[in-house]
């Protein structure tokens, strides 16, 4: 008995009283969600809990700056939050991501956390309701960590991976050019493309998604932090916003804005539904990108095989020597693990009830995780998939030599229905195009070599 007492110790909240663990440094409000909450394995994101802390440190001085506060209680409260910055530790930020609708549990963890640091690391007592939480609700604080923590991500994160991915793809593309490979469409031959114009495709996607999500940033870095409760700022000063902006925008080095109307700052998740949108998007390019290459890589010597991926580790556990396309596979998985992420978000999205969305810790931590999943992704296709792979000339060449479609550069010259019967013909008898159109055309030789010339049909017009 005397032992199992001495693991715990007992404190109060305003419902009464709690066992908590001895060495825990979170409180009665965090036990409380850790005994309510036993749904899943997941906790809150790291990038998270320290952009909650970010968000306590610009509080306090902002609630300095205003007067409302003691400069010991703020020193306190901004030594406490870095400390645990610096030295984070996943075990003092435990509850379950499917808890309270509002976040409230994690922001009273957080609260809880700072102000047990504060009294047994720096010995200044401080509330973590009255001082931690002052000028604050969980219902401004968790939608301004939301988007503080998306953005630091996207900017820190994803948008050097994709601008990254752009440049590998780019610098392949000068490697492959005017390399002439055979064309596809439904999976069937189709006119010759070059290399370089293919993966001008992919830059295209890429570049194209990456100056859609730059144009969300303008949305997310606006923080409805000051609305407090339902959106009119009670018990907040009215200037709280403006010195927690400033405060913030110091501190991160990033240009936070007030969000206009707070009530749908509080009742809303717009802005990360459209994030969570773009996102969507990428993955969808990515796993384009993806199977591209897995279907090139395809073979060795039944597959197209218009390129071989970098060997990175054996394929089975039974066929010997068998290489798999590894990084494209793990590609498609995370990405549609952001579609499915898109999808979770968007019904959440809906659950703006009246004053406040019911559903921000899941939003948060699947925005978090796609940004995570498509910053990793990018890198992984560029440095391991794409940079890498190796074309093999003598298959191209064979398939371009043997492409009856290349018989649509004749359409001009003998007609469409003339042409299909060239190809039919060279189809059944396995013979090159311009073997075919020389027994069945006037044209000579040279004039067909003229015509049919792979590099010159990729150029398009008419020759």
């Amino acid at each position: 008995m005397n032992k199992t007492k001495n693991k715990f110790r007992i404190e109060s909240d305003s419902m009464g009283k709690v066992k908590i663990p001895k060495n825990a440094m979170y409180g009665p409000q965090t036990q409380r969600a850790i005994d309510n909450f036993k749904i899943s394995n997941l906790v809150m994101p790291k990038d998270f809990i320290i952009s909650l802390l970010d968000l306590k440190i610009a509080a306090a001085k902002a609630n300095l700056k205003l007067k409302l506060i003691e400069k010991k209680k703020t020193d306190a409260i901004v030594r406490s939050a870095e400390y645990l910055i610096k030295n984070f530790d996943q075990k003092n930020f435990p509850i379950d991501i499917f808890q309270t609708g509002s976040g409230t549990s994690t922001n009273m963890n957080v609260n809880e956390v700072i102000a047990n640091t504060s009294k047994k690391v720096f010995k200044i007592k401080i509330h973590p309701n009255d001082d931690v939480n002052m000028s604050q609700s969980s219902n401004d604080v968790i939608p301004s960590a939301i988007n503080h923590s998306a953005y630091k991500n996207l900017i820190i994160k994803l948008i050097p991976a994709l601008e990254d991915l752009s440049k590998e793809i780019n610098s392949k593309s000068k490697k492959v050019k005017n390399i002439v490979k055979t064309g596809r469409t439904h999976l069937m031959d189709a006119m010759p493309i070059t290399f370089d114009q293919e993966l001008s495709s992919w830059k295209s996607q890429v570049d194209n998604n990456l100056s859609s999500l730059k144009s969300c940033l303008s949305r997310i870095n606006k923080l409805p932090i000051g609305g407090t409760a339902v959106g009119t700022g009670i018990n907040a000063h009215n200037l709280f916003s403006k010195e927690f902006i400033k405060a913030i925008n110091k501190n991160s080095k990033i240009k936070y804005t007030e969000k206009s109307n707070k009530f749908e700052g509080l009742s809303s998740q717009d802005d990360i539904v459209l994030l969570s949108s773009h996102l969507k998007t990428i993955a969808v390019s990515m796993i384009k990108i993806s199977n591209d290459l897995r279907w090139m890589n395809s073979g060795p010597s039944s597959g197209i095989s218009d390129i071989t991926l970098k060997s990175l580790q054996p394929g089975s556990s039974i066929m010997p020597g068998k290489v798999n396309p590894v990084i494209p596979e793990a590609a498609i998985m995370s990405c549609s693990q952001v579609i499915g992420n898109d999808t979770t978000i968007t019904l959440c999205g809906q659950s703006g009830n009246f004053q406040l969305n019911v559903t921000l810790p899941v939003i948060a931590y699947n925005i978090l995780e796609s940004i995570d999943l498509i910053s990793n992704t990018a890198q992984a296709l560029g440095k391991k998939a794409i940079s890498s792979f190796v074309i093999n000339k003598k298959n191209i060449e064979s398939s371009l030599n043997s492409n009856p479609i290349l018989v649509t550069a004749l359409n001009r010259i003998i007609g469409y229905e003339k042409g299909a019967d060239i190809a039919k013909k060279a189809y059944k008898l396995g013979m090159p195009i311009i073997d075919v159109a020389l027994q069945e055309t006037d044209l000579t030789e040279s004039e067909l070599k003229k015509i049919l010339d792979p590099l010159e049909l990729t150029k398009g017009g008419i020759k």
